[in-house]
């Protein structure tokens, strides 16, 4: 029998591979701009389409996902995701015109929001409370690996000819398929088998993923919190007690995209090169960043169970506006640009991946009490893939008629006004078993 911190470890590494296409999906776009839209012949609203058809999915597929990941649980939902995965990196390849183009990117739209549920959802209802957050920002871990993965498959196939962007979206094949393999090796999650009223299969899986520590504990807070809520899936969730934490849920997930992020991730090149870099330059900078990424959610990885989920939302805020506001300054004004810019937009990347970046999927994944929280995880990302789906299309078209400089200065103070909010509603969550955790929200 495998050792419980290997299996551990290897399940939370499996259901994060959701989260590496998750990222991998939503970046290869941002390599692809400049050729699909001159094959496509695409005007800025419809490149604005190209870009956002993904996040109509990403909408539809978070709202969606909430009730069959309860219904089918959490592994056969993600083995689905999978297979959506693969039919929309074939699809988006073999595209001969804008419409199966935009259909194809809506498929993986729809696997992204159900990963983006799923993944970090599946890691938190296995994990102890001690190592909760560093395992569930594997998931976010894999996210940015994934996105840096795009960035550098992107540069290493632009010169293979007319069509490199087919290439280009074909390469999130070869993930999809593993994915969807190495799903069939995963255990269940314990507490979605309790609310199913499988508790026996739930015991057997919280002893063999804790193997050596007495579990009992555990067993009767989860089939005590169940027990509880024992409307399970027909709870209301805008209902006394749940509709306070609901909504701060969905606040949480709007301004993790009000602080423009994705903007940067989706049209990386194109900001480059209206900053003055030539088309290979910018596709460089556009890996550099991923790697920026990468190093500084392994950091926020570091520091999540130590420093808590509240205050590196908070110190994250406040990096964040700085180097956004310098970002609007630099480019409203002309006071610098080139490398300087490229300089302020990697600590913005860093600010945003050390803190916020790492955060958000992690209390998204753990704040809501067991009845409500598939679905309440999925609202929540249903207010993210909104917002990400509305500025990714805006972006283009506000750019073309006013310039880049505005559109950071609101991601600006949108970002300074989150400050405020993570300070006043948001729990701390460190170290809390799920079940405390619903204890202290439906008090407050």
């Amino acid at each position: 029998m495998p050792h419980p911190r290997f299996l551990l470890a290897a399940n939370s590494f499996t259901a994060a591979l959701g989260g590496l296409l998750f990222g991998f999906d939503t970046a290869v776009i941002s390599g692809t701009i400049p050729f699909i839209t001159k094959h496509f012949n695409l005007t800025d609203a419809m490149l604005g389409w190209a870009v956002s058809s993904a996040l109509i999915g990403c909408v539809v597929g978070s709202m969606a996902v909430g009730k069959p990941g309860d219904l089918y649980g959490r592994r056969f939902m993600l083995k689905t995701m999978a297979l959506l995965f693969l039919l929309s990196a074939v699809g988006t390849a073999l595209a001969n015109n804008l419409t199966i183009f935009v259909i194809f990117r809506f498929i993986g739209g729809l696997a992204i929001g159900g990963a983006s549920v799923l993944s970090p959802m599946y890691i938190s209802e296995i994990s102890p409370a001690r190592i909760r957050g560093r395992l569930v920002a594997i998931s976010q871990l894999a996210i940015v690996t994934g996105i840096l993965v795009a960035f550098f498959s992107n540069y290493l196939l632009v010169n293979t000819g007319e069509n490199n962007w087919r290439w280009m979206f074909l390469a999130g094949g070869l993930p999809a398929v593993l994915f969807f393999i190495l799903l069939f090796f995963v255990s269940q999650s314990p507490r979605w088998l309790v609310l199913m009223g499988k508790t026996d299969e739930a015991r057997k899986v919280i002893e063999r993923l804790n193997k050596g520590r007495d579990t009992r504990p555990e067993m009767e807070e989860i089939i005590a919190s169940v027990q509880k809520n024992s409307g399970g899936m027909k709870t209301p969730l805008f209902k006394k007690p749940y509709t306070r934490i609901v909504i701060i849920g969905m606040i949480l997930g709007t301004f993790s995209q009000f602080t423009g992020i994705n903007v940067i991730m989706y049209y990386a090149p194109t900001i480059f090169q209206s900053a003055g870099f030539s088309s290979d330059s910018a596709f460089l900078q556009t890996v550099i960043i991923g790697a920026t990424n990468v190093v500084f959610t392994l950091i926020g990885m570091s520091l999540i169970d130590k420093v808590g989920r509240k205050s590196l939302l908070m110190f994250g805020a406040g990096g964040m506006a700085v180097f956004l506001g310098l970002i609007w300054s630099g480019m409203t004004y002309n006071w610098f640009s080139g490398f300087a810019l490229l300089a302020c937009v990697i600590c913005y990347v860093a600010s945003f991946a050390s803190t916020m970046g790492v955060v958000i999927w992690v209390i998204i994944s753990e704040m809501f009490p067991n009845a409500i929280r598939a679905r309440g995880a999925a609202i929540s990302s249903f207010a993210v893939w909104v917002i990400n789906c509305a500025t990714s299309f805006l972006f283009p078209i506000v750019m073309g008629k006013m310039g880049t400089g505005p559109v950071f200065g609101f991601y600006c103070i949108a970002t300074v006004i989150s400050f405020f909010f993570f300070w006043k509603y948001l729990v701390e969550t460190k170290g809390k078993s799920l079940e405390e955790l619903e204890h202290i929200v439906l008090k407050r």
